[in-house]
């Protein structure tokens, strides 16, 4: 079965790129989740858990970020580049891993106290929320779309494998 380049790098160098470009930031991205919803049901705004919580969050988006750069120059541009997408399933795929930077890093920015400074301990709460929900949705996207075999989307003719 052919497979696209998203769930070649998975399946590639068992199992580190599987630690590496899933468990990791899916991981960070869970606990990061669990514990905003505990934070919100008990409206305790500060203390150990949103210390834990913030923690995650910078550390998500700093290694997302390295993750990001990393695919971007070794995958995403030589792919381009030389054609050999895997039909219009692997694009999908690839750029909607990749595009989890556009919400951690803004994360770990609004953490570090970068971006939003003037916003209150609420509103700052509520971008988080949306901003590490959007990374699960574009996580869950690659995931389901990395599972496609791109054959039955249309004929790869003779791209490499």
């Amino acid at each position: 079965m052919n497979m696209t380049h998203y769930m070649s790098l998975l399946t590639d160098n068992q199992p580190w790129n599987l630690i590496l470009f899933m468990a990791i930031p899916v991981i960070f991205a869970e606990t990061i989740t669990v514990t905003e919803f505990i934070i919100l049901f008990t409206k305790n705004l500060k203390g150990p858990l949103r210390a834990f919580n913030r923690v995650c969050s910078i550390l998500a988006g700093l290694y997302f970020t390295g993750v990001f750069l990393y695919l971007l120059f070794t995958a995403f541009i030589p792919l381009t580049a030389n054609g050999e997408w895997h039909t219009w399933v692997d694009v999908l795929a690839v750029s909607s891993y990749l595009s989890g930077v556009i919400f951690l890093l803004p994360l770990a920015l609004l953490d570090l106290g970068l971006i939003a400074r003037k916003h209150s301990d609420e509103k700052k709460l509520k971008l988080h929320f949306i901003l590490i929900s959007g990374f699960l949705v574009v996580a869950h996207i690659a995931m389901i779309f990395g599972m496609v075999n791109p054959e039955i989307m249309g004929s790869m003719g003779s791209m490499n494998h």
